[in-house]
């Protein structure tokens, strides 16, 4: 067909009806019939040429030019497209590198192949166009609640129809074996919204511990007023979930106004939910009195806080185990999560059992090594001291409050305790000598000859050596596989070195060798220190 011959009002009216039904600007469509006009225009007159396509706004009247542009002299690549500055003065009374020659051409006969690739440039527009927009609309909304129709389902995904797009909620985000049919009303959260090849994807879920995060904010009028605040929420989806609130008014109970008149608001988040059971949680910035809430309904004797592993022990009695475990470890496993720590539960039975442990030890580590009787070792151990350092270099002061210990026995003690760690400060500094540690790793402060021994079993021999491990390295640490928390055994761990204290080892000794500015390093531990107040 030829451009020439069609109503031109025509080409307005498809670009208006076009944006009307896809929702986006009429002037997308004219731009991308500009474009798919200018493209056929190419094959008529040569790819080489820059054609280019106007379309009247108002009168539909569509204007083929043909676009040279003036370059430099050794920067012509195109000779159909660009021209120097010597020939464009043909055209133009004072030519500068830049300018466009503005040619019209006869508009182009639309021959079948070049109006079916005219509409396939449209289309494609068009369809980025939706694309854009749909991104657009809904970037904003990732992290609510949206209500969409099920269209159909693929390969156990459901494609849920957004109304102004589609969105996809996969197999393993529905609760359980939940089923739906073409049609069916949906309620979803908005997961996640981002682009992809095939355009702006809207990723949907009913498992996201969010998802009935925002439930209770529509269901309890103080969570959405932030009377009351949603903390912390763990799910097993379809199962059972925990939730931990806290109220900024007094006069209102957090847990009473989730659960509402006769369970009323809770229910309707349960009914949503596919009946999961739901534990509501006073939340508590105590992070023990916390946890002894979210374990719940077991009963706890008591907790014990292990920070720089991240870890807590729960001790209940014999009889509550199974109970704070739950069904397949439910109960503990929900617990945490919501505090998100590693949980261990013990029985009061096994603590004992350790704790007599631990005591027998200590005393047998103070009967060998100060040669005293087991009564005498069962009343330092029972006083609190765990190694021989305590009481080499305690003040006598704490020895002489012991029952039975007089000046004498106290100076005695203290003598012999300092002469076994002399005796076995020698040995393991000739054993560290043995395995090749230097002078350089052995003046260096801050390390002990047990220190310089383990380290040189480990290889570390040198200064240099000793700069280039990481803190967790030294002190130890943990890291999670597959979702499973995992010991990494430092070199000096025994020695009750502190991942704090291990970085400013290692830092010290770069320090020194020259390879950390000192000045970078006080900056860099002032900001730290403003941002652990900002915190505070």
């Amino acid at each position: 067909m030829a451009i020439t011959s069609a109503n031109q009002l025509e080409l307005l009216q498809t670009a208006e009806a076009v944006a009307r039904e896809k929702m986006i600007d009429p002037d997308l469509v004219i731009q991308a019939m500009e474009d798919s006009l200018a493209r056929a225009a190419k094959s008529r007159y040569g790819a080489d040429m820059d054609i280019r396509v106007k379309i009247d706004r108002k009168t539909g009247r569509a204007t083929f030019a043909r676009i040279r542009t003036v370059v430099e002299d050794d920067a012509v690549e195109n000779h159909h497209a660009q021209l120097t500055v010597k020939q464009a003065k043909s055209h133009l009374k004072d030519p500068v590198v830049g300018d466009e020659i503005i040619d019209e051409v006869p508009p182009v006969d639309l021959g079948r192949i070049a109006a079916q690739s005219a509409k396939q440039v449209i289309l494609q527009k068009v369809r980025e166009a939706e694309r854009d927009r749909q991104f657009e609309e809904f970037k904003d909304r990732k992290g609510t609640i949206i209500n969409g129709q099920v269209k159909r389902e693929e390969y156990g995904n459901i494609i849920v129809d957004i109304g102004r797009g589609e969105a996809i909620l996969r197999r393993n985000e529905k609760i359980g074996r939940e089923s739906y049919r073409p049609n069916d009303r949906i309620r979803c959260y908005i997961k996640d919204v981002r682009r992809e090849a095939r355009g702006p994807q809207v990723f949907l879920s009913r498992t996201d511990p969010q998802f009935m995060a925002e439930l209770f904010k529509m269901e309890v009028p103080e969570i959405y007023d932030g009377i009351i605040e949603i903390k912390a929420v763990a799910r097993d989806p379809g199962s059972r979930a925990k939730i931990a609130v806290i109220s900024y008014d007094n006069s209102i109970d957090p847990v009473g106004a989730c659960v509402g008149m006769r369970g009323s608001r809770v229910q309707a988040v349960v009914n949503e939910l596919q009946g999961e059971k739901i534990d509501i949680i006073p939340w508590n910035a105590d992070q023990a009195t916390f946890l002894v809430n979210a374990l719940q309904p077991a009963e706890v004797s008591k907790v014990v806080i292990d920070d720089d592993a991240g870890k807590i022990e729960v001790v209940v009695p014999d009889e509550q185990l199974s109970l704070a475990i739950g069904r397949r470890g439910q109960n503990v496993r929900l617990a945490s999560q919501l505090t998100a720590l590693d949980i261990d539960i013990v029985t009061e039975s096994d603590e004992s059992a350790r704790r007599q442990a631990e005591f027998a030890e200590r005393t047998k580590l103070f009967m060998e090594s100060l040669d005293i009787d087991e009564m005498m070792a069962q009343l330092l151990v029972a006083e609190g001291f765990t190694n021989l350092e305590e009481v080499a270099y305690v003040e006598a002061d704490e020895l002489l409050s012991i029952d039975g210990f007089d000046e004498d026995t106290a100076g005695e003690l203290q003598t012999r305790a300092r002469e076994y760690l002399e005796a076995a400060n020698t040995k393991a500094m000739e054993a560290a000598r043995a395995l090749g540690v230097e002078d350089s790793l052995v003046e260096f402060e801050g390390l002990t000859p047990q220190m310089l021994e383990a380290l040189a079993k480990d290889g570390i021999k040198t200064l240099e050596d000793f700069a280039t491990c990481a803190d967790w390295e030294l002190a130890g640490g943990w890291t999670t596989e597959n979702g499973q928390r995992k010991k990494d055994e430092g070199v000096l761990e025994k020695f009750d070195v502190s991942l704090e204290e291990a970085q400013n080892l290692v830092m010290t000794a770069r320090v020194m060798l020259g390879w950390v500015d000192p000045t970078e390093l006080a900056q860099a531990e002032e900001e730290v220190d403003e941002d652990e107040e900002a915190e505070a």
